[in-house]
């Protein structure tokens, strides 16, 4: 007799799921399925569905290995009811269970859904994060600001990497300073290791070709790991080849290098097929061999155990209206060249064409180039953050909302950032070739040719000034706005609002 389902999402794919510790082999059936709803309810880029399907079912095979009763529905099955409430259903008139547990899942879209399922689902926090919803609570009470930087020293202090008893390593928490330089010409990084697909992979590779061909992205060229082997070899790979330079230049862009010393492990973390621990463990066994350098180690490593649990900490904690707001009141339709990539403006080109291509795109290409112009722009939060969800691999809503409605494009009103994260073209210069090959010259400020960026960030500035001027980590922008000449204030604000016009004309830029 069945005692229960145990269901598994396509981002639970670990061993030590908490309702996998709580079920049993002898009696429970363990339920996934590949579901039209997962696929659609944001049209995905087709190399994320691969990956997961690939890795889900991968995953359901080792599990029967490992003894459990598995019921795996795959997307062409003719029976498929598409959603993760039907498939429960029917699994349970299959089986004759009455309840199902599961881990708690990383969006509100689906608690909700197994809160309405038709059958009992009892939910299991997702311990595999390294803070409790109830922990981020307890550090977050009574504070005015919820800074990233106050946090990751608790997570730092709780998991001891990289202390020297209650001191951090090398006597400093952040050496982010030292992470901002400029790739120097002869630079040619390693890149993620890249698997080939084998036959699972290739059978799900056709399927999602077939069904999802005409979407944003394609699946051509597909190398991604599609196991738990695949992603620590990729974890073994980025910290003895890209780890120890990757701090100097995680931050730079390069023309024709979409993945710089960047791990590319955020999609094989989110989905489960690695843990923050080993991750971050093996960055520092790194460090303390004196293979990679201090700032390597301690940025990547603050990446996971600060930027990451933050977020969803920040997700769970602000509820589930958190994507809905909209704080600068921005409502311009997301531009069709986020889809195409038909842009004159260099940066944003080749971070969209990177993205249609690869389902990536490293973290100031996101902040700092798309979210830029979007939030310089007047952007619609939602439509940008829909976007930010449909074309990266690594994209659930639990971490892309808070870094796009919060980090991005400060449509939380500053719950994530102590200020909008907003620049001219300046800094995409200072941290890419990119302007070298622009259609755009980033040293001409207004007129004909001048960089969009350029003329937008002062545009934005002087549209928010109500909310900004005050900040004083935005006062020495207002100081320098305030000294220019009047007329040139007037150039400025007219050339930009020229190019928000041909925006909403759906003109080229």
């Amino acid at each position: 007799m069945v005692t229960r389902l145990i269901l598994v999402l396509g981002d639970q794919l670990s061993d030590n799921l908490s309702a996998l510790r709580e079920g049993s082999k002898e009696t429970d059936v363990v339920v996934m399925a590949e579901v039209q709803a997962e696929t659609d309810y944001v049209p995905h880029h087709p190399r994320k569905i691969a990956f997961l399907f690939a890795a889900m079912r991968k995953f359901a095979a080792h599990l029967k290995d490992d003894g459990w009763t598995v019921r795996y529905t795959t997307l062409d099955d003719v029976e498929n009811t598409q959603s993760i409430p039907g498939e429960l259903l029917r699994a349970a008139e299959a089986t004759g269970a009455e309840e199902a547990i599961s881990t708690e899942p990383g969006e509100f879209r689906l608690i909700a859904a197994l809160e309405d399922a038709p059958i009992p689902v009892h939910l299991f926090p997702d311990d595999r994060f390294l803070c409790s919803h109830a922990e981020f609570e307890e550090w977050a009470e009574g504070r005015k600001e919820l800074r990233m930087e106050w946090f990751y020293r608790e997570m730092r202090r709780k998991t001891g990497l990289m202390m020297e008893g209650d001191e951090p390593a090398g006597d400093k928490w952040n050496f982010d300073h030292d992470n901002r330089k400029r790739a120097p010409k002869d630079l040619d990084p390693p890149g993620p290791l890249r698997h080939a697909p084998d036959k699972v992979t290739e059978d799900v590779i056709e399927l999602v070709r077939a069904r999802f061909g005409n979407r944003y992205g394609s699946v051509d060229d597909f190398w991604f790991a599609t196991d738990r082997a695949g992603a620590l070899a990729s974890l073994e790979h980025f910290v003895d080849h890209s780890l120890p330079t990757f701090g100097d230049y995680q931050d730079a862009m390069v023309s024709g290098q979409p993945f710089m010393f960047h791990a590319l492990l955020s999609p094989y973390i989110n989905a489960g097929l690695l843990g923050w621990q080993e991750v971050c463990e093996a960055a520092e066994a790194a460090w303390q061999a004196g293979d990679v350098p201090i700032n390597a180690a301690e940025g990547f490593i603050r990446q996971i155990i600060g930027w990451r649990e933050y977020i969803r900490g920040i997700y769970f904690r602000e509820g589930p209206d958190y994507t809905s707001r909209n704080a600068l009141e921005a409502t311009r339709a997301l531009p069709d060249f986020y889809w195409t990539g038909d842009t004159d403006m260099k940066c944003v080109s080749e971070a969209v064409h990177t993205t249609m291509a690869e389902a990536y795109a490293h973290h100031i290409q996101r902040l700092m180039v798309t979210g830029n112009f979007a939030i310089l722009s007047g952007l619609d939060p939602q439509q940008v953050s829909d976007w930010y969800l449909v074309v990266y691999a690594d994209a659930y809503e639990w971490v892309e909302a808070p870094n796009v409605i919060g980090m991005s494009q400060f449509a939380d009103g500053g719950v994530v950032a102590s200020k909008p994260y907003v620049s001219g073209g300046n800094y995409i210069n200072k941290m890419s070739d990119y302007c070298k090959t622009c259609t755009y010259s980033v040293s001409q400020k207004t007129g004909e040719g001048a960089c969009p960026f350029n003329l937008l960030y002062w545009d934005f500035l002087n549209r928010h000034r109500d909310r900004f001027e005050n900040n004083p980590r935005m006062a020495q922008m207002y100081s320098t706005w305030d000294r220019m000449d009047e007329t040139r204030r007037e150039t400025v604000l007219s050339d930009a609002a020229s190019i928000l016009a041909r925006l909403d004309e759906g003109k080229r830029i």
